[in-house]
């Protein structure tokens, strides 16, 4: 039985987790990235020519940062805007609670956050404007922001991450009572009373 709830433990971690941070991260083609922020020149828009044949396009914004923030969920990071023939087509508010971070070098300082801003789920054939700002959040040392986009991604089925979760609670719920139950049934071992040093039953040395 622990063997069959470890199993259903690690079905659910990659439902809940592992199959979200594929479709978010890794699923469709790259078509490109932009720098959208320098710490030593600021925000700046840049335009991204979208193709009918690679919808739906997801946005992830990739945040370099000094150190590793505090992020709070409350307080947004970034905003960004994508616009297309003055029409605006996305629009989100970034507050990296929870995002995904990796290193940029194993002896560096320097941390990147990823974000997904949202997914493009039409493209018109033409230039894209994505622009990006700061928000209310501070303390945050920003020294540079990428817009990472792909083409053809793929949707993420809002039914996983629940059922995912489902899933670790209910193998490591019957982990916990697998082992109570083995440790229950274990039968005690008896100790042999140490024999006695003095008097008629003493061992001999």
């Amino acid at each position: 039985m622990r063997f069959l709830f470890l199993l259903v433990l690690i079905a659910g971690a990659a439902v809940g987790v592992g199959y979200p941070w594929y479709v978010n991260n890794f699923s469709g083609e790259e078509i490109g990235i932009w720098r959208a922020y320098d710490q030593g020149t600021g925000f700046r828009s840049f335009e991204a020519t979208l193709k009918e044949s690679q919808a739906p396009v997801r946005v992830l914004v990739d945040l370099t940062t000094l150190g590793a923030p505090t992020f709070d969920d409350a307080r947004t990071v970034l905003t960004i805007t994508a616009a297309n023939q003055g029409r605006t087509v996305l629009a989100d508010t970034l507050t990296f609670h929870n995002s995904i971070r990796r290193e940029t070098s194993p002896q560096g300082t320097e941390k990147v956050f990823r974000a997904e801003a949202g997914v493009i789920q039409s493209i018109s054939p033409g230039e894209y404007t994505f622009t990006l700002g700061q928000g209310d959040s501070d303390g945050i040392d920003m020294r540079s922001v990428d817009v990472v986009l792909r083409s053809d991604a793929a949707m993420l089925d809002q039914r996983a991450q629940p059922l995912g979760f489902t899933l670790i609670a209910v193998g490591f719920a019957g982990l916990v009572a697998a082992s109570r139950r083995r440790n229950r049934g274990a039968s005690p071992t008896k100790s042999e009373p140490p024999a006695p040093r003095w008097g008629r039953d003493a061992g001999n040395d």
